[in-house]
């Protein structure tokens, strides 16, 4: 064997030690550790913490009176409750609907669970105006079911639930997708362990499987809330932009944006704004209340033991 062979260590222990020692994120270089963290940060600052303070600047440019006044305006504040509203029925419905679907997806084997898996994406792969059209086509006055709704004196396109229709539909998947893979990962092992320990549906559900995914949960109804408030290609085609009566928060500015009213718009932009950090604000205060009762939770049950044992000590 020649002396460069030789050279050459055949131990597979010292090998995988020195690949170890070239992907350790410590061994590298204290000047790429200081680039990459400064790229990251940089995108940050220009794409999130430039606009939102640009945003903040520009709607209290006139000063705190003309703001004010700007929310107080019979239509802002009208744009600000439809917003709200709108949230508050889709996410809860949305909300079940995520449960359900991911709980029947991961859960259960039956026919036409492929095709179930494909419709929840189609948000996704659909735009928003052309989502709002097939509800026009659908309950609009010239529509397919528009003659029997006129013929009822009920009226969807162009009001309120139109836009928590189309709302609902662009925001159905967030939650569903959060929670399939977390089930799926999860398998069905501590179920029918609880299961044969006499535990009910609806105890295996909020025992087992809702500790499990709750992060998942939490994550995804926080995307869905924060899309239901900030839609705007959907909710514009179905509601018909009727002012202090169907228009929203973004539909609101655009308005305002189109009228030349730039701090009166930016005014309302804010307040979207300021929705989402307090959204933001909640996930942390959820996580940080979420992270304590685990830990008391595993105070009160050995570390081994996992939900199941939590079901058989309350039984």
């Amino acid at each position: 064997m020649s002396q460069e062979s030789s050279a050459v260590p055949n131990n597979p222990s010292a090998a995988r030690a020195r690949a170890a020692k070239q992907l350790d994120p410590v061994s590298e270089p204290r000047a790429v550790r200081w680039l990459l963290i400064g790229v990251a940060l940089a995108f940050l600052a220009f794409f999130l913490v430039v606009p939102l303070a640009a945003v903040f600047f520009e709607a209290l440019r006139k000063g705190v009176g003309f703001y004010l006044e700007s929310l107080a305006d019979p239509d802002a504040w009208s744009a600000i409750k439809l917003t709200l509203t709108v949230a508050v029925i889709a996410v809860p419905l949305n909300l079940v609907f995520g449960v359900c679907a991911s709980w029947a997806i991961a859960k259960f084997e039956f026919r036409g669970k492929a095709l179930l898996t494909t419709l929840i994406d189609l948000p996704f792969s659909v735009s928003p105006v052309i989502s709002g059209l097939v509800y026009v086509l659908l309950f609009g006055a010239q529509g397919w079911l528009g003659p029997w709704l006129q013929d009822h004196d009920v009226q969807i396109i162009f009001a309120v639930p139109g836009i928590v229709l189309a709302t609902i539909f662009v925001t159905f998947p967030f939650v569903a997708r959060e929670l399939i893979p977390l089930m799926q990962a999860q398998g069905t092992d501590e179920e029918e362990a609880a299961r044969v320990l006499g535990a009910s549906g609806w105890q295996i559900f909020r025992r087992v499987t809702l500790p499990n995914v709750r992060w998942g949960l939490l994550y995804g109804v926080i995307l869905c809330n924060a899309r239901a408030m900030g839609e705007f290609g959907a909710v514009s085609v179905v509601s018909g932009h009727i002012r202090g009566v169907t228009d929203t928060m973004p539909l609101h500015v655009e308005i305002l944006y189109n009228e030349y009213n730039f701090a009166a718009a930016f005014a309302v932009a804010s307040v979207l704004a300021l929705l989402a950090l307090v959204t933001l604000a909640l996930k942390l205060l959820a996580e940080r209340h979420l992270a304590a009762e685990l830990a008391g939770a595993r105070d009160d049950v050995p570390a081994h033991a996992g939900p199941v044992a939590a079901i058989s000590s309350k039984s």
